[in-house]
């Protein structure tokens, strides 16, 4: 147990995590490593499974929207570049899309593109529209992208139908991970845009304005996001942690406590660091 200055970060540790401990047979470095990969994989798997909870409580209380236009909006122009409702989309730029969550994910990666090539379904046939243009959002001075000017009709609610668009919107909360750190690390997107814990307690309190739902998928977006956050094998993260075991398993001999422990002890300072980073640019240098 721990008493701490300050009430940022998780604290969990077990007798024997970082240090030899000699004759405990319940210390952790005592157990076998299969044990020790089940133990450090525990915390990011609950995680993973709170989002999936919170994504199945939010598609039994709302109606599922599918990927077919159903109706345009005002002054919508993406209809006049020959979108049309009946159309299901099915791919942007290139890439396949499944599900609702996906469409809108994948659209707002467009960024600062002037038009998008949508794939549909027309007939039951598949057409490529070239050069579609939507209404774009201003994020900041120099980045926007595409907004859905359209509704969808909603899907059919069966049990089928509920179990998987629960996996395809958690599935997309898991991928738009990724993405988001793809861009980050081809320079589509700036790393000024990386929230902290102060851009993260606006975004919840615009969501719980918008209602119990809304809040409800800022949470899950947030665990899902915590979880694979946690799997990467950085040091002093869990991903990083099992890594090290992963390591010993295939080597059959543990990785000398010493120097695991400078390495962990590096990647805590790094994360520190990037988290202050983080913080003082959400203070002083905020987006709006």
């Amino acid at each position: 147990y721990a008493l701490r200055l300050f009430p940022i970060g998780g604290y969990c540790a077990m007798t024997g995590e970082d240090e030899e401990v000699e004759g405990d047979e319940k210390a952790m470095r005592n157990k076998p490593v299969w044990q020790r990969m089940i133990i450090v994989l525990a915390g990011a798997t609950m995680n993973l499974l709170l989002g999936l909870v919170l994504v199945a409580i939010i598609v039994c209380s709302s109606n599922i929207p599918s990927t077919t236009v159903a109706v345009f909006d005002e002054g919508a122009t993406s209809s006049a570049c020959g979108l049309q409702v009946g159309d299901e989309i099915i791919g942007i730029n290139g890439e396949r899309i499944n599900g609702y969550t996906e469409l809108s994910t994948q659209l707002s990666r467009c960024y600062n593109e002037d038009t998008v090539s949508l794939t549909v379904l027309r007939d039951g046939q598949e057409v490529i529209l070239q050069n579609v243009t939507f209404p774009t959002e201003q994020i900041d001075e120099g980045l926007s992208y595409p907004m859905i000017d359209f509704r969808v009709y909603a899907e059919k609610k069966t049990p089928a139908m509920i179990v998987k668009n629960v996996f395809l919107q958690t599935g997309g909360y898991i991928t738009s991970v990724f993405d988001s750190l793809g861009d980050m690390i081809t320079g589509r997107v700036s790393l000024k845009y990386v929230s902290g814990p102060i851009g993260i307690s606006s975004v919840i309190s615009e969501a719980a304005s918008y209602g119990i739902l809304s809040l409800l998928s800022v949470a899950a977006f947030i665990s899902v996001n915590l979880g694979v956050m946690n799997l990467l094998p950085i040091p002093a993260l869990d991903g990083g942690r099992f890594l090290f075991m992963a390591i010993e398993a295939v080597i059959r001999r543990p990785i000398p406590t010493k120097v695991e422990g400078i390495i962990h002890a590096v990647g805590m300072v790094l994360l520190l660091a990037l988290m202050a980073i983080v913080a003082l640019k959400e203070l002083f240098f905020p987006i709006c």
